[in-house]
């Protein structure tokens, strides 16, 4: 019995890694063009409510760098119904938890509740979404707020700046040239009516996605979003959505030497990327696990463990809408010049250039990759994250299911062809991160010198 239970097991999983997983949800829209995507799941008492925004740092007018990232904050100021402060205060109380996060590309609110909470997390997003609190006091007091996180996380963490540095330098000239942090000057130059004509254009159901997930019924659920979300006027005003033509880089690759406190050297590079969703962006985000996926990655077994050149290298995909930056960063060991782990970084991408990745190596690929997709979807927040996700960049929520079948119709020949495409010294960007103290500068470099105590 024991034996043939093993067996079943084994054959469920083998099903599930070749046509993918079975996430069930339905799909509706309002009049109003709010689009709602309902996954039910009874197995545990929570629920996940999350509104997704199709509105980023890309999306910023010019002269308003850094809204998407400050609307973030300022709509958990309050409403007319709610005091100023309390959003957090109110779902705290009944047991959930809550966050927000602003990319690129997008503005993600969600919340995790006990599953009887449900009508709350959906009352507590319309609100948001119906008239929220935009005056002179909740725009100056999340002024100070994000300030201060700007000058914990980016201006006085080491290397905080490479983030902004490089999409400044691969994306010169387009609206992903800064990122979501965003600009002090404009967002102290605007008034109170720059960020409610802001609010009127992008905070508007036909611009949102709404993802419930986790212990509920769908009848009742369906009734609740048309309770709280029908009332939401649609949006008038047109929503930009900017094009985004790389600049030509030129033949070699662009060298910058940022002069930082920082008590370590740290080398970065950066190649520019395909968008999300295309067929080369899988191939890339393999090259990701293949180059620096934990302790039997290339970059781990051949620069850190066996020639003890790094500390640590690693390989971070920034994949964005409409490209995206992969940037890898090495920490070099005592003795070692930058040039000279550069040349070694480099001579590991030119293998995966030169030569086929094998079989054996391969299918090892693969099964991290499915391993790492399949095993992302344990909790309702990822899942209705997700599913808003996939619907709003691809138009299409059951990718949520199917979108593994296209790491698995990536070939050998596809990762040789993506890093010969993209890893190219045309394509390339250089960060060289120094001490202040240290002198020597690269020959060829321009320079940067950084403020803040990143130390």
């Amino acid at each position: 019995m024991l034996k043939r239970f093993k067996l079943v097991m084994l054959f469920c999983l083998i099903t599930t890694s070749l046509f993918g997983q079975n996430i069930k949800f339905e799909e509706f829209s309002l009049d109003n063009g709010l689009d709602i995507i309902l996954h039910q799941d009874n197995t545990t008492p929570i629920v996940t409510v999350a509104v997704l925004y199709h509105v980023g740092s890309k999306n910023e007018p010019e002269g308003r760098q850094g809204f998407a990232h400050f609307f973030e904050h300022l709509m958990f100021e309050g409403s007319p119904n709610y005091d100023r402060g309390e959003y957090a205060k109110i779902i705290e109380a009944a047991g959930g938890t809550l966050n927000a996060n602003t990319s690129n590309d997008r503005t993600l609110y969600f919340q995790t509740l006990p599953s009887n909470q449900l009508e709350l997390g959906l009352y507590m997003e319309s609100e948001r979404m119906l008239h929220a609190k935009i005056d002179s006091t909740g725009i100056a007091t999340q002024k100070e707020v994000v300030k201060e996180e700007k000058r914990t996380r980016f201006d006085n963490q080491p290397y905080g700046s490479i983030v902004a540095n490089m999409l400044k330098a691969t994306y010169g000239g387009t609206n992903y040239e800064w990122s979501p942090i965003g600009a002090f000057e404009d967002i102290d130059a605007a008034s109170a009516e720059d960020f409610k004509d802001f609010y009127s254009t992008f905070y508007v159901p036909n611009n949102a996605t709404l993802s419930i997930a986790g212990d509920i019924d769908i009848k009742e659920a369906r009734a609740l979003v048309s309770k709280y979300f029908a009332e939401v006027k649609q949006g008038t005003k047109e929503i930009s959505r900017p094009t985004i033509v790389a600049p030509d880089l030129g033949e070699e690759p662009v060298r910058e030497v940022v002069f930082d406190n920082v008590q370590l050297p740290a080398l970065f590079q950066g190649y520019r990327m395909p968008a999300q969703g295309t067929d080369d962006y899988y191939a890339i985000q393999m090259l990701t696990t293949l180059l620096a996926g934990g302790q039997s990655s290339r970059f781990q077994k051949n620069i850190v463990d066996e020639k003890q050149m790094a500390l640590a290298v690693q390989a971070i995909p920034l994949g964005l809408e409409d490209g995206g930056v992969f940037i890898m960063v090495a920490l070099p060991n005592q003795g070692v010049e930058i040039e000279a782990l550069e040349a070694e970084v480099d001579a590991q991408i030119e293998v995966v250039k030169t030569e086929l990745i094998s079989e054996r190596e391969f299918q090892k690929l693969r099964n991290q990759t499915e391993n790492s997709f399949i095993s992302g979807y344990g909790s309702t927040q990822a899942i209705a994250q997700s599913l808003a996700n996939y619907k709003v960049y691809f138009g299409d929520a059951n990718l949520i299911n199917t979108e593994i079948k296209r790491y698995q119709e990536v070939t050998r020949e596809d990762l040789q062809n993506a890093a010969k495409k993209y890893f190219a010294a045309s394509n390339k960007v250089v960060f060289t991160y120094l001490p202040k103290s240290q002198q020597e500068i690269p020959s060829g470099s321009k320079i940067k010198k950084e403020g803040g105590n990143n130390q």
